[in-house]
């Protein structure tokens, strides 16, 4: 029951940040949205026990390539300024409600429900989950290697271009 629940919040959690990446005219926004998305997506490796790909999902995507993305936005910068008026006025306490909301409900769950939230503290343990590290290191290092090694590549290139494209932006000005 509590999977279910959690599946569907993070899946419109999910979507909501796909919508925002693709909607969003400031790409600050954007990239806001593209971290809420992958967190979301975490938080749903978690629940299938795929603990390794939520880890390298948080750090490495949400972490290491976001910073590069906001990296290169703020090189190319962003050049209209955005008003600092508060346009949603009641904004801040709608989100405190949603936020208490959310804390009752963990607390609920946690006091009230029979929801393991590790699973070897149950009685039945998982023979082999897909996020175990053998489970990914074995076909990422002998048939995926180079396709791992061309992303590293594409994303190193991409930056690079990013950075000489700022820097000959801001020597013809």
């Amino acid at each position: 029951m509590v999977e279910g629940v959690l599946f569907v919040l993070m899946a419109i959690g999910a979507l909501a940040g796909a919508v925002t990446v693709v909607a969003a005219r400031n790409p600050i926004y954007s990239a806001m949205g593209l971290l809420a998305t992958l967190l979301s997506v975490a938080v749903l490796y978690v629940v299938q026990l795929a603990h390794l790909v939520a880890a390298v999902q948080v750090i490495v995507y949400a972490g290491a390539v976001l910073t590069l993305f906001l990296f290169v936005i703020m090189l190319i910068g962003v050049d209209k300024e955005d008003s600092r008026e508060e346009n949603l006025p009641r904004q801040r306490w709608f989100v405190g409600v949603i936020a208490i909301v959310i804390v009752l409900l963990a607390g609920g769950v946690t006091l009230f429900g029979e929801f393991d939230w590790v699973p070897a503290a149950t009685q039945v343990l998982p023979e082999e989950t897909n996020g175990t590290v053998q489970a990914i290191a074995a076909p990422l290092f002998t048939d995926w290697v180079l396709a791992f090694e061309a992303t590293a590549l594409l994303l190193t290139i991409a930056a690079a271009g990013a950075i000489a494209l700022a820097h000959y932006r801001r020597r013809e000005a």
